[in-house]
């Protein structure tokens, strides 16, 4: 019984932090990259943050363990910061 509600607390907590972390870099990311006026970039990427965060939550609860609600979500973030890196590196932003 303890597994199972460690279980669940685990895919709440990358529900709500690893979600918020997923959608800050997907909204860093886009700002930088998308090719439109600074303002412009960094609203729309803000906006769309917003169903970058829902579709983390999704996938967390829908996933079949714990372990890949966490890849699910550690993995898309870490490759929306290497693109925002890479972008304030090129200097597109």
């Amino acid at each position: 019984m303890m597994r199972y509600r460690m279980a669940v607390a685990s895919r709440a907590v990358a529900a709500i932090l690893g979600g918020y972390g997923l959608a800050s870099a997907a909204a860093a990311c886009l700002a930088v990259w998308l090719p439109m006026a600074r303002a412009d970039a960094v609203t729309t990427a803000q906006m769309l943050s917003f169903v970058v965060y829902a579709c983390g939550v999704i996938w967390v609860f829908a996933t079949r363990n714990a372990w890949r609600a966490w890849g699910g979500i550690v993995l898309p973030a870490a490759v929306f910061g290497g693109l925002f890196l890479a972008g304030r590196a090129l200097g597109v932003a």
